[in-house]
């Protein structure tokens, strides 16, 4: 007896002497339940605070395949199956893995759903409270916005821009539970809170961006192209008013989009800008003092250019043109004898002072910075085509950008998208004001202003984009598309940019329409989209008629 109560006596101390402290982090490994604590994520508004993505209540339902009755495993089955609207065969191949003690089947569950089903009273399934995004406006605003994954963190568009904003920080809590998974009454817990995500505002305006995606969809449809964009700027502030794209993902069915349509093209997309670009050889002539809006070219209907003929649009005789007329009726050969009175370092610098080769600064996710060759490796020919936007990409933003900058004046503010973020307290807190930068005079711009008038008027190529009562002034564009996909240009690019009104700018419209099938002129398939588009925003923002107007200009001479 005396030899057995000696072995006890030596596992005793053993146990509780030896290996207590091992025994002890076993047990609480067992018995403390660690758990995550997930953030509110914040919302995304428009400069209205117009909720466009939202965070709610909702519930994950979970499985614990081991505690489950063995007897009424096909009435769980069969409940869930009908509850959360899951195939039986994946419910009952979860159920079959008695091994394991948790296992998710269903997130972003309603909370009045996940009430009803743990009201059944079946073992071995629970319910744990989460979050779900919400996008109020399906579509609204798709490309842009973005959406999250399951694990509520932004993947793309500026949910992913600015998720540590928007995300929060989760909190986290550790429970002591008994054997049946019950809480231990007056047992120890820690609990970490979370934090809630900030809000973001845009400036954005809904209504505008809702009339902005109904047209180019519209657009795009009926001239079978492959796709579209539109942009709406503030000249002022240089604040993006609508940003929409065609095809358009629902935000919350965004799995069953196709990857190239999740893109914001209005700015991941590059292309050549065709006519829309003249504005800029326009402004590098008169800056330079080489032309003014009444200096008369003989403008024949080709030129040569090295060992290329480019050509105008159209064929004509030669024809004397005030330069104000080379630019209404869009005249490449005009132009291009306009840059030839230019070294080719200061067209160039013209370029990158209006924003191309480089990003926009809007802070956009997957912003490209277009092409823009050095000037030193321009070719014979290349020289020609630059100057009327042939062998130079750019995205939707910085074309949008260039007549911003000609609206305000010549000073160029660079673009923004976010109007703010809220702070721990709720309160607003303004975005720092974008950067000004003057590119060309005041004079000059104005002068362009009125060229560009004139090139939405009677004889100009733009006349689908007059709006009554209201002075517009404007630029098409129709540009051969470059396509990876068969090896070359393949295709048509259809511009118009343009702002109102003319003589006191608020507004800046971009409609591009890619690879249109019926149709391919600027004037023909994107001037209507600006009309339409900029028709509602005057409307929405009670933007009145200046009441003037336009000054009486000649586009050609005899003789």
């Amino acid at each position: 007896m005396a030899f057995v109560l000696s072995l006890f006596a030596g596992r005793l101390v053993q146990l509780q002497g030896l290996d207590s402290k091992v025994l002890q982090a076993r047990a609480a490994k067992y018995r403390v339940q660690p758990e995550v604590l997930p953030a509110r994520r914040g919302s995304i508004t428009d400069i209205g605070g117009h909720e466009l993505a939202v965070t709610v209540d909702a519930r994950e339902i979970y499985l614990d395949p081991k505690d489950v009755d063995p007897a009424k495993r096909s009435q769980v089955a069969a409940m869930l199956t009908e509850q959360l609207n899951k195939p039986r065969q994946e419910i009952d191949a979860t159920l079959a893995k008695t091994n394991l003690r948790y296992v998710p089947i269903s997130r972003d569950v309603d909370p009045l759903r996940a009430k009803h089903i743990m009201s059944f009273g079946f073992k071995g399934v629970g319910a744990k409270q989460t979050y779900r995004r919400l996008y109020p406006g399906g579509t609204l605003g798709g490309n842009l916005l973005g959406f999250v994954g399951v694990d509520g963190n932004g993947l793309e568009g500026l949910e992913s821009a600015y998720n540590k904003v928007l995300a929060g920080r989760d909190g986290k809590q550790s429970i002591e539970i008994g054997r049946e998974g019950q809480r231990i009454p007056m047992t120890r817990s820690t609990r970490e809170t979370p934090v809630p995500g900030r809000d973001v505002r845009l400036t954005i305006n809904r209504d505008v961006q809702w009339a902005a995606e109904q047209a180019i969809a519209r657009q795009v449809q009926a001239t079978r192209a492959r796709s579209g964009s539109v942009i709406v700027l503030d000249v002022r502030t240089g604040q993006i008013v609508a940003m929409a794209n065609a095809p358009q993902i629902d935000l919350n069915e965004w799995q069953d989009a196709p990857v190239e349509d999740r893109a914001n093209r209005a700015v991941s997309e590059i292309f050549e800008p065709g006519s829309t670009n003249k504005v800029i050889t326009a402004a590098a002539a008169m800056e330079a003092g080489a032309v003014t809006p009444t200096t008369v070219l003989r403008v024949p209907d080709h030129i040569q250019c090295a060992d290329r003929t480019i050509k105008d649009a159209e064929p004509h005789k030669v024809e004397s043109l005030t330069f104000t007329g080379v630019i209404a009726e869009s005249s490449n050969v005009g132009t291009i004898m306009a840059a030839q009175s230019l070294p080719s370092q200061r067209l160039y610098d013209m370029f990158r002072a209006f924003g191309f080769g480089s990003g926009s600064g809007s802070g956009l996710p997957g912003e490209q910075d277009g092409l823009l060759p050095a000037w030193q490796d321009w070719s014979g020919s290349q020289r020609c085509t630059i100057a009327y936007g042939q062998g130079i990409s750019v995205t939707a933003l910085q074309m949008a950008s260039v007549y911003q900058t000609i609206a305000n004046g010549g000073v160029r503010v660079t673009p923004t998208i976010v109007a703010g973020t809220t702070d721990e307290h709720g309160r607003l807190v303004p975005s720092p004001a974008p950067g000004k930068t003057r590119v060309i005079s005041e004079l000059t711009a104005r002068r362009i202003a009125q060229m560009l008038e004139a090139a939405v008027g009677n004889d100009g190529t733009g006349t689908a984009a007059s709006i009554s009562g209201y002075r517009v002034a404007g630029k098409t564009g129709t540009a051969m598309r470059y396509d990876e996909k068969c090896g070359g240009y393949c295709g048509y690019t259809a511009t118009f940019v343009g702002f109102t009104p003319a003589d006191a700018p608020r507004l800046v419209v971009l409609a591009v329409i890619q690879d249109p099938k019926k149709g391919h002129f600027g004037g023909m398939v994107a001037a209507p989209v600006f009309k339409d588009v900029m028709t509602f925003a005057l409307k929405s923002r009670k933007i009145p008629p200046t009441g003037t107007k336009a000054p009486r200009v000649d586009l050609r001479t005899r003789g």
